[in-house]
């Protein structure tokens, strides 16, 4: 080689490597400290100030202004609940598919050299560089970032449904808490009628005017509601630590705190339209799981693009320059291809067919499910509401009867014992007809899930309008 050319070489080589170090990404190391991240979930507060901020911007007023009711506690959970940050990680990793699905091939450099020992004169060096550039041909790039971008936007729909199933998970322990707090008044005031009717009829006894049966009978039903309150008391403990636990805080952090159960006191009245009009053929189209599966399916439409087009070769041009014994020559670029004799990649097609039919049947199937879901839920609702109508025309009755009893109990013309009997008779009955109640925002809750659109909310958007990235503020700090 000349003495001109290696200096140019020399010179040139330090250029070349600096310019291919500029775009290189860097490596920092990002390591789990497991007790690190325990202690900062221990130490989660509702009263978090970036929760607030949120709240604050959501509502518009303070999150515990009038108690945490399920909207609230419903944002909280998006804001901490770790399957967010589950979701919106593999969006994340979707979305850097769609730019490795864009990229170029890099060329490649090859290099060369011969010594030739039998002819040292004019040069016994022989020395060659080439460039081999690979020409992606039939639209292979376009097909692989067309694949890419509908993995993306089914895990933007992820995101959604992760959403949705926080919420459900919200409202299903929160409607539990009600439940087991409601249910707590119910048995109290109960068994406070069981106990001054078994005082009455123990006073009785002593005057020879009740039965050892009798009494022990009323012994026996006040024993069996003091068990069922511990069963009702242990059923609001666990109610209260699923509901920390679908929100993403400590039991702790729901220590103090006043919770607003409006919601289920008085659920909103559906019309036909909620589940079998408008919202029905909007379910259909619009949950969240359903655009996931039909990006699916876009997706293994762009992969079957894809193999057939891998059918037909790519290109590799390879110019060159060589250093020939003192003479220098410019190589013509040369071009290679794979030549499709021995299949012409048949196999990875048909895969890829099969792959678009099990999307769409996977589609067809999500939707029939959810149909069914629906109706069920539907079915549900409309049960639990006649059968909650006849309970509350048999509490009216009972508490008209009641009062009855007790216009009599003054005017002397009945015992204290059947007024207190006729008392025990409301609360069993206005307990039996919460039981109904409660079957009703049970179906609420599972039409919710089906349609995706807030039912106990409605007008309320779920997921709401914008959520902090609170992932990765806390997630930076943990590590």
């Amino acid at each position: 080689m000349s003495h001109d050319m290696a200096e140019w070489a020399r010179r040139l080589l330090p250029f070349g490597c600096a310019l291919l170090l500029a775009g290189c990404a860097t490596y920092e190391p990002k390591p789990i400290a497991p007790a690190t991240m325990a202690t900062v979930f221990e130490s989660r507060p509702l009263a978090d100030t970036r929760l607030q901020t949120f709240l604050q911007a959501e509502e518009g007023t303070p999150a515990n202004s009038s108690g945490w009711n399920l909207h609230t506690l419903t944002l909280a959970a998006l804001y901490f609940h770790p399957d967010l940050d589950v979701a919106y990680a593999r969006l994340a990793t979707a979305r850097a598919g769609i730019v490795t699905a864009a990229e170029l091939p890099n060329p490649m450099l090859d290099l060369a050299g011969q010594y030739n020992t039998t002819q040292l004169s004019p040069s016994p060096i022989v020395a060659g560089i080439a460039i081999n550039v690979l020409i992606e041909t039939f639209g292979k790039r376009d097909a692989r970032t067309d694949q890419a971008k509908a993995l993306a936007e089914a895990a933007r729909a992820d995101v959604a449904t992760a959403t949705w199933q926080v919420r459900g998970r919200v409202r299903n322990a929160l409607l539990d808490l009600w439940m087991a707090r409601r249910r707590l008044e119910l048995g109290r005031r109960r068994l406070e009628v069981q106990e001054q009717v078994l005082g009455l009829l123990e006073q009785r006894q002593t005057f020879g005017e009740a039965s050892r049966v009798e009494v022990a009978r009323e012994q026996i039903s006040r024993d069996q509601l003091i068990l069922a309150l511990e069963d009702v008391t242990r059923a609001e403990a666990a109610a209260r630590a699923a509901l920390a636990t679908a929100i993403g805080v400590p039991l702790r952090a729901l220590d103090g705190v006043t919770m607003d159960f409006s919601a289920f006191d008085a659920p909103p009245k559906l019309d036909a339209d909620t589940a079998h009009g408008s919202g029905r053929r909007r379910a259909l189209v619009e949950r969240a799981d359903l655009k996931a599966s039909l990006a699916h399916y876009d997706a293994a439409e762009a992969a079957l693009r894809l193999e057939v087009a891998r059918q037909y070769p790519n290109v590799t041009l390879g110019p060159g320059f060589e250093y020939d014994q003192g003479g220098q020559k410019i190589g013509i670029p040369a071009a290679s291809l794979d030549l499709p004799i021995f299949n012409q990649n048949q196999g990875p097609i048909g895969e890829a067919i099969a792959r678009r039919r099990e999307a769409a049947a996977n589609f067809n199937a999500l939707q029939d499910g959810a149909i069914g879901a629906i109706d069920a839920a539907n079915l549900a609702y409309i049960t639990a509401s006649q059968a909650l109508a006849k309970a509350n025309a048999l509490v009216s009755s009972a508490e008209k009867q009641q009062s009855r009893a007790a216009v009599l109990f003054r005017a002397g013309q009945t015992d204290r014992l059947t007024l207190a009997l006729g008392e025990l008779e409301v609360a069993a009955i206005r307990l039996s007809s919460f039981d109904v109640a409660v079957a009703q925002r049970q179906a609420l809750g599972q039409l919710e899930d089906a349609l995706q659109q807030p039912v106990f909310d409605p007008g309320r958007p779920v997921p709401p309008s914008a959520i902090p990235p609170r992932s990765q503020e806390e997630t930076a700090n943990e590590h």
